[in-house]
């Protein structure tokens, strides 16, 4: 039985998220932890307009949730999910090892330690320069 980490996001009930945020919330949290999952980071992504009403909603709030749970246990956790009524709808995608640290590190709000801006940014402006001076010699030729 192999434990993976998901990332879920789930469209939960403005309306009840507004009046409850912190159980709203708490509920997704148990939902993994009762099926002996363990979350990474859980967070709210965003609340907006939908794009077509989901059961009379015009507006949702977005959840973005990192865990780990047993892969035996995704089917309890989706009909635990389909039978809450704060959540609309739900989406949980497998997520590769390599990539699970920075995931978590952007979800955090943290930068990757394997990241290096500063090299990219250098190689970027001198890109951008590059690319300005062939527009001008293409201009000058026509």
């Amino acid at each position: 039985m192999a434990a993976y980490v998901y990332e879920g996001m789930f469209l939960l009930d403005s309306n009840r998220y507004g009046k409850d945020p912190n159980g709203v919330s708490g509920k997704l949290n148990a939902l993994v932890e009762n099926l002996g999952g363990e979350i990474l980071v859980s967070r709210m992504w965003a609340e907006q307009r939908l794009a077509y009403p989901i059961d009379g909603h015009r507006r949702g709030t977005y959840w973005l949730t990192y865990f780990r749970l047993d892969s035996l246990k995704m089917d309890d956790l989706n009909y635990a999910c389909n039978i809450n009524d704060d959540l609309l709808r739900c989406l949980f995608i497998k997520q590769d090892p390599r990539l699970v640290d920075m995931l978590i590190a952007h979800a955090e709000g943290h930068e990757f330690a394997g990241d290096d801006d500063s090299d990219d940014s250098s190689s970027d402006d001198s890109d951008e320069e590059e690319s300005s001076d062939e527009e001008e010699t293409v201009e000058a030729a026509e």
